[in-house]
């Protein structure tokens, strides 16, 4: 069986796990970055824990299309006090962070997890965590967040994923990281049209050979190209993709509604 090794939680991936999305910024495209107040991400985090969370993913910082960089101080004030304050939850908590300082950071906070868009592309971030012990997941990104939309191409989409991801694990075991601490994501949405996203989630089975699979397809806009919905109504469309999702075989869920993803997976299990 594989595991995930997060610090200190191991998380057994006999079953998906589900990692419930706490965004702590004011401008996320799925509407729901409301949770900068501290009490009321503190709330949220409660209650997605309550709902079935496995691992809390929190983020500083607006990976959306077309968003401007925040400063190092400003992603510290927003994540940091809140990992402080979640950090005996029961849970492993991941950031979703680019910067090496606030990697390290929410590592001496208490963090058990950073999930890099960046894919650990920058030397600087790699070497923060090689001297640590906290579970990594390594993202495909095609350009950055402010440009990545604008005309991504790819001659192989898959092959290009697949290849980038391969030598970004390479360079982690070179750095003296264990493969059991890393998950892999294709980076949906990120860098990529609608036909790029299509073709990888039919593939997620191929990206699993290389590492556990984390798949983030929650409320995106490729689910609204497919189906017509704005993202306000993106829930039974984002439940649908995780459960296609874990039967292709994703091993992590990064959702922001954890209750009906929970049912859903519930479900799968007794009827599948």
């Amino acid at each position: 069986m594989r595991e995930l090794l997060c610090g200190r939680f191991r998380l057994g991936l006999d079953r998906p796990r589900i990692m419930a999305i706490l965004n702590l910024t004011p401008d996320s495209f799925s509407g729901d970055g409301h949770h900068c107040d501290h009490a009321e991400a503190l709330r949220h985090a409660e209650q997605c824990i309550a709902e079935g969370a496995d691992i809390l993913d929190l983020g500083g910082e607006s990976s959306r299309p077309g968003a401007e960089p925040v400063s190092v101080q400003e992603e510290l004030d927003r994540v940091i006090p809140v990992v402080e304050s979640l950090k005996d939850c029961g849970v492993p908590l991941s950031v979703d962070t680019v910067k090496p300082a606030v990697m390290a950071a929410a590592i001496q906070a208490g963090a058990s997890m950073i999930n890099d868009i960046n894919g650990l592309r920058d030397p600087e971030a790699l070497s923060v965590v090689a001297g640590s012990n906290v579970g990594l997941c390594v993202m495909h990104m095609q350009g950055e967040p402010r440009t990545m939309q604008q005309e991504p191409r790819y001659e192989d989409v898959v092959a290009e994923v697949e290849q980038f991801l391969g030598r970004q694990l390479d360079r982690l075991h070179n750095a003296g990281i264990e493969k059991a601490r890393i998950t892999v994501d294709p980076g949906f949405g990120f860098g990529k049209r609608r036909g790029h996203n299509e073709a990888l989630f039919r593939d997620i089975g191929r990206l699993s050979a290389l590492a556990p699979v984390l798949v983030g397809v929650s409320r995106k806009s490729v689910l609204g190209a497919v189906t017509g919905r704005d993202v306000k109504d993106r829930v039974l469309p984002s439940v649908v993709s995780a459960v296609l999702a874990v039967q292709k075989g994703a091993a992590i869920l990064r959702v922001h509604d954890v209750a009906d993803t929970r049912d859903a997976l519930r479900l799968l299990e007794a009827f599948g």
